[in-house]
């Protein structure tokens, strides 16, 4: 499942889309992964004697792959997804590994619970195969409608 897969279930677009190809995906988790391209502009301006992939950004990789899961999951359970999921909570993000332009991430995102209209999740991201980012957060559904009242 790659981008075109992707940009059919979330709104994200170059250059803020996280994520490559969908590895697996079933109505509780999802695997997908991301190369980080050395020449990303990022590392121009983050610590560039030193360039990382910014953490901010590894956790978006991570609410990205939530956000394709709770599509799915609405989708497995037969009702399409009235708007779009928005990031609502994050609690604690924890950063154990640094990723580097070159390296490729495996980013994995498990729903925990759903309340409502409140989506509960974790999820990491591991790199050479080992975790650098493992994170806490949930979601809510948000109308689209919205970009349309603010035009």
């Amino acid at each position: 499942m790659d981008r075109q897969f992707i940009r059919a279930r979330i709104p994200h677009r170059p250059p803020f889309l996280w994520l490559d190809r969908v590895l697996a995906l079933d109505g509780t988790s999802i695997r997908a992964e991301k190369e980080i391209a050395p020449d990303l502009e990022l590392f121009r301006g983050h610590y560039p004697d030193y360039p990382i992939m910014p953490g901010v950004l590894l956790c978006e990789a991570v609410f990205q792959a939530g956000a394709l899961l709770i599509g799915e999951q609405m989708r497995l359970h037969g009702t399409a997804p009235a708007g779009v999921p928005v990031l609502s909570r994050i609690q604690g993000a924890r950063f154990k590994r640094e990723v580097r332009p070159g390296d490729r991430i495996e980013v994995r995102a498990d729903l925990l619970e759903q309340v409502g209209p409140a989506w509960f999740l974790k999820g990491s991201v591991r790199v050479r195969g080992r975790v650098a980012l493992q994170v806490r957060f949930s979601c809510t559904l948000r109308k689209a409608e919205r970009q349309a009242e603010e035009r």
